[in-house]
C-alpha cells in the first residue's frame, strides 16, 4: 500500500499536535483525493487508528480549491478540517455496547 493514505502525527511550531492524511473520495463514478487535517484529540486518535484502505466517515469544514499545474488543465482539490471521525470499527463497537455485549 502506498504512503499517500497513511496518517501522520505532526507538531506545529506552537507545540500543538495535529494529524494529516489523504483519503480517497467518491465523486460520482470517479474518485479524487482529499487532504485532511485534524486538531481535535479524539479525531486525531481515530485517524491514527485507521488502516490504509479502511472506510471512514469524516465531518468538518470542506474547502474546495482550484489549481492549475504549469502547462496543464485546471484541477480541483479538496481540503477538510476534520472535527469528527467515524470508522466501521467504532460503529460496531458502539452497537455492541448499546446491546450490552461489551
Amino acid at each position: 500500500m502506498s504512503d499517500w493514505n497513511r496518517c501522520a502525527r505532526c507538531t506545529a511550531s506552537s507545540g500543538r499536535e495535529f494529524v494529516t492524511c489523504r483519503v480517497k473520495v467518491a465523486v460520482g463514478s470517479e474518485a479524487m483525493l482529499c487532504s485532511v487535517i485534524a486538531f481535535d484529540a479524539k479525531a486525531c486518535a481515530a485517524l491514527l487508528a485507521l488502516e490504509p484502505g479502511e472506510s471512514v466517515a469524516l465531518a468538518g469544514e470542506l474547502t474546495p480549491k482550484l489549481w492549475q499545474p504549469e502547462g496543464k488543465e485546471p484541477r480541483v482539490s479538496l481540503d477538510l478540517l476534520a472535527h469528527g471521525v467515524l470508522s466501521t470499527y467504532a460503529v460496531r463497537k458502539k452497537r455492541r455496547i448499546a446491546a450490552g455485549e461489551d
